[in-house]
């Protein structure tokens, strides 16, 4: 019996103003995604994970807007990240 390997793991970072919709600002894979993880716990930024939408941001070339078939998806993660950290958005400021 072979062993399975897991994938290496991906990460992709969002920046979202309020305006527009989110940008891609990091993505990676293995060692890249690893360091974009701990530069998200570094600076206390919710961490969502979620493989295929994961697998999806991440043929977003960096910069570039997510795509509108995303924008559900990322809007319920959006929702989840302003829960935890107790805004709305109407009150963005902490």
């Amino acid at each position: 019996m072979s062993e399975r390997r897991k994938p290496p793991r991906k990460a992709v970072a969002l920046h979202y103003s309020g305006r527009n919709a989110p940008r891609v600002t990091a993505s990676g894979v293995g060692q890249v995604a690893e360091r974009i993880l701990e530069i998200a716990r570094e600076h206390d930024v919710p961490v969502h994970e979620d493989a295929l939408l994961t697998a999806a941001l991440s043929q977003v070339p960096l910069g570039d807007e997510i795509p509108e078939n995303l924008y559900v998806a990322v809007a319920e993660v959006l929702a989840f990240v302003y829960f935890l950290s107790g805004r709305t958005p109407y009150r963005s400021e902490k």
